[in-house]
């Protein structure tokens, strides 16, 4: 009889258990990246070239020019870290454009060339 008691208890103590849905892990999703985005745009004259960009004096990377438009966001986006950036775009030994910006968290920058 003892048995068959403890048998039934384990029985409703598993069924019980086994029906509590347990917590699963899930993904944490914490705030954005602290990273910014630059896009360089031209209407006529440096559209489609590869021109140099200059941060702080110490980075520099290539990055192409798109067409200028008037809700355009497409093209490549260069990541860079946020805060106070001195900036510098130069194609054939000339510089395009030079100034110093202040970069938030998620700001896509468009920075618009001759």
């Amino acid at each position: 009889m003892k048995k068959m008691l403890f048998a039934a208890v384990a029985l409703i103590a598993m069924v019980l258990l086994v029906d509590c849905k347990g917590k699963y892990p899930v993904a944490q999703q914490t705030g954005k990246d602290d990273v910014a985005f630059l896009l360089f745009e031209s209407p006529d004259q440096y559209k489609g070239q590869i021109v140099t960009v200059t941060l702080d004096g110490k980075t520099k990377f290539q990055a192409e020019v798109i067409k200028a438009k008037k809700a355009h966001t497409h093209g490549t986006q260069y990541e860079v870290s946020t805060g106070p950036k001195d900036i510098k775009v130069e194609a054939d030994g000339k510089v395009l454009y030079q100034k110093k910006l202040m970069l938030s968290a998620q700001e896509v920058k468009k920075i618009t060339l001759p």
